[in-house]
């Protein structure tokens, strides 16, 4: 029984490489590439370099009410932050769908969603909402920050720590050197 076992486990072991980060950017795909898309697209009007009213408060809600919702009296820095980061969720969700530059991509994506929640819970005031925070251990996986972008982050890490996997541009480029 416990040599089966071990042989299990050593063909399971040998196929990770394989299916982790394949599958990883599967569900990536599946569950989080249009929901990034989507929220990008709600960030600027026609012109990408132009971000909307709905960018800036997404991004800064708390400088937005500050300012009257006149985005005109934000800074150059609100403008970079907010085309980077719109730029950011078309991008970096693309690049780990195709497996190119994954680790980077990931890597990006896992601070992207830090800021994303951080912002959710303190410029939104997500921090005073039991629900949208959520609690580990309670027996809810509903909360939307602490349950659901937990799981975001275990396909992200997978991404960053395997790599995109053989079905990737990034294999493509490694056989090619």
């Amino acid at each position: 029984m416990i040599a089966l076992y071990d042989r299990t486990a050593n063909a399971l072991n040998t196929s990770a490489d394989t299916i982790l980060p394949t599958l990883a950017r599967f569900v990536f795909a599946a569950t989080l590439l249009f929901y990034f898309w989507n929220s990008g697209l709600t960030k600027f009007d026609l012109n990408p370099f132009s971000p909307g009213l709905n960018g800036y408060a997404q991004i800064f809600p708390k400088a937005m009410e500050a300012v009257g919702y006149d985005a005109s009296q934000l800074s150059m820095f609100h403008w970079a932050v907010v085309v980077a980061g719109t730029f950011a969720e078309f991008i970096l969700p693309l690049l780990i769908v195709i497996g190119l530059f994954t680790r980077f991509a990931a890597f990006g994506m896992i601070g992207f969603v830090v800021v994303q929640s951080l912002t959710d819970l303190y410029g939104h005031g997500g921090i005073d909402q039991p629900t949208t925070l959520g609690a580990w251990f309670d027996g809810l996986p509903t909360g939307t920050i602490l349950d659901q972008r937990a799981f975001w982050m275990v396909v992200l890490v997978t991404l960053v720590l395997k790599g995109a996997g053989p079905l990737s541009v990034d294999r493509l480029l490694i056989n090619r050197r």
